[in-house]
């Protein structure tokens, strides 16, 4: 299969993938009581509301990526620091069910026969884990920090919440170390728990669907 086959197949699963998550960060925040999103447009499955176009390169290039954020206004919410919780947990628990719902397909097709829907359900489950698992990162603007902020004890929170200024800057050095020097931080930190649940979701089809992965990451990259 060529790169240009290949990102046809990608490009579709990555914008869905995306603005699911982003959506339900809209939908959950909406249903708490912030219209924020609704009254600026984001609550929509039109891909390009979500669009952001280095998050998005970063699939293609890195093998993870991210979505333009939904504006939440924590003050519409009774109890902030829980309701912002489940505002977070929404974005990558939709990127979860997309997950399940493509691995349920890949175990009952044939890669041989159906190899061209074999690889879209493919890029679907490492898609959608990948978006969950780098999300649920504990590190501001991810998803993650908001997620931890409400579990622990509120004082904690507010020391964690004095760190989000450094939480971008942690994020980008990370990224450029593991791109420029090679670090492998961001991969030993995200690639084995990426591995081990999509070969969780996907049993006995694992096998093809990580040589179909790896041919199609080697060719986008390479040509």
């Amino acid at each position: 299969m060529s790169r240009s086959q290949l990102l046809i197949l990608m490009i579709p699963v990555v914008l869905f993938s995306l603005t699911a998550h982003e959506y339900s960060h809209g939908r959950i925040a909406f249903l708490l009581g912030d219209g924020t999103a609704k009254r600026l447009g984001r609550l929509s499955f039109n891909p390009l509301k979500h669009l952001d176009p280095i998050g998005t390169l970063f699939f293609y290039f890195m093998g993870f990526g991210w979505a333009k954020p939904v504006p939440v206004d924590w003050r519409n919410f009774h109890n902030p620091r829980k309701d912002m919780m489940y505002v977070a947990i929404a974005g990558p628990l939709s990127n979860v069910v997309l997950a399940v719902i493509s691995s349920f397909f890949i175990r009952i097709i044939d890669p041989y026969e159906h190899w061209i829907l074999f690889t879209l359900l493919s890029f679907g489950v490492y898609i959608n884990v990948a978006l969950a698992i780098f999300n649920l990162l504990p590190v501001y603007p991810l998803d993650g920090s908001s997620v931890i902020k409400g579990l622990v004890p509120r004082d904690i929170a507010a020391r964690l919440s004095g760190l989000d200024r450094f939480g971008a800057f942690i994020l980008l050095g990370i990224i450029l170390l593991d791109h420029f020097a090679h670090t492998g931080i961001l991969g030993l930190i995200l690639w084995t728990p990426i591995i081990v649940t999509v070969q969780f979701l996907t049993q006995d089809a694992f096998p093809d669907l990580y040589s179909v992965l790896v041919a199609s990451f080697s060719i986008i990259n390479n040509s």
